[in-house]
């Protein structure tokens, strides 16, 4: 410790370490994660281009990329949202329930850009509830998250009867089912997603709020973070981005279906864990969240050409989700002893 000074007597403090190195350490530790999962998706690709001859057709390249959309788009919302340290279970049935009314507003011959208003306004409006619930009445999102759930895909059957809601005009079609050139057009907005959301992730005001929020919400509000704000920001905008995505899936199908999207919060989830998230909060990237997505497709896919049962699907994808939380379980005891 230096000597007190003679102008003051006070004790000069040691200068802290060098925050640069701090973030330097997380950035080489972030790295090595997604080269990690960079190494899986690979791995995984080889077994299956070694053993599946039409895995490397441009069909099905182009097969895994479209399928992937959906889930990559619903999976830049819940990051933003597992970051903070929250969970959004919802996303699934709020996607069928935009879906539906984006549906019901084209049958009823509003515009098609009304009709995106339309499904973009309830994604939206659904996560502003389970904001308002997670700020205002300070409920747990996993519970709120799990009501709306249930009321999303309820309003879902409710407004068509059960019914499925058919025959949408092309320029509605194309957002989720049409083509530029080679690539699929959803698939295009998903990677759009992607890059706009990792630049405000990673660099932007707001995106450290939400890396700080989620890391200790106490010491957030005490550095003068708005925390309620933060949250219910990534709530919205998870729920806006879930309502993007039932415009495309009714898109690609031509179709607006209650029973659409039923466990998508779990691809969505799996996605984000497997990209290095940790649903203690604090911890994600939108590059390893894309690397997940890649991961999720390449196996539903290589399951569907091996012919295997879709009940084994959930199975293993339940199992991943398993086994990432409880290697992020491990590491969260390991800091703290």
């Amino acid at each position: 410790m230096s000597a007190p000074s003679p102008e003051t007597g006070i004790t000069a403090v040691p200068a802290a370490p060098p925050q640069d190195r701090r973030f330097g350490l997380r950035s080489v530790g972030r790295a090595l994660n997604e080269l990690t999962i960079v190494v899986g998706f690979v791995g995984i690709s080889l077994y299956l281009a070694l053993t599946t001859p039409a895995f490397l057709t441009s069909a099905n390249l182009l097969s895994i990329l479209l399928a992937s959309a959906l889930i990559g788009i619903v999976a830049v919302g819940e990051t933003f949202v597992i970051v903070t340290g929250g969970i959004d279970l919802s996303v699934g049935s709020v996607v069928a329930f935009s879906g539906v009314m984006a549906g019901l507003a084209l049958n009823a011959h509003a515009p098609v850009p009304l009709a995106v208003l339309v499904g973009l306004g309830i994604g939206a409006l659904s996560g502003g509830f389970i904001a308002f619930a997670v700020t205002a009445l300070a409920m747990s999102p996993f519970i709120v998250s799990l009501a709306v759930l249930a009321m999303a895909r309820g309003l879902a059957f409710i407004v068509t009867n059960g019914n499925t809601i058919f025959s949408f005009p092309d320029g509605f079609d194309d957002i989720g089912g049409g083509n530029l050139g080679p690539f699929p057009v959803a698939a295009l907005v998903s990677l759009g997603v992607f890059l706009l959301a990792g630049l405000v992730l990673a660099r932007t005001v707001f995106g450290a709020e939400v890396y700080a929020v989620g890391g200790n919400r106490e010491a957030a509000r005490l550095a003068g973070i708005p925390v309620n704000r933060t949250l219910a920001i990534v709530y919205v905008v998870s729920g806006a981005l879930a309502g993007l995505g039932g415009i495309i899936l009714a898109g690609r199908l031509d179709s607006a279906q209650p029973i659409a999207a039923t466990g998508l919060e779990l691809n969505a989830i799996a996605a984000v864990v497997i990209g290095g998230a940790s649903l203690f909060g604090g911890k994600g990237s939108m590059l390893g969240t894309l690397l997940g997505v890649l991961i999720i497709g390449l196996i539903n896919n290589g399951l569907t050409l091996k012919n295997v049962q879709p009940f084994w699907v959930q199975f293993i994808q339940g199992a991943v989700i398993f086994g990432a939380v409880l290697i992020d379980s491990l590491n969260q005891k390991r800091r703290g002893s």
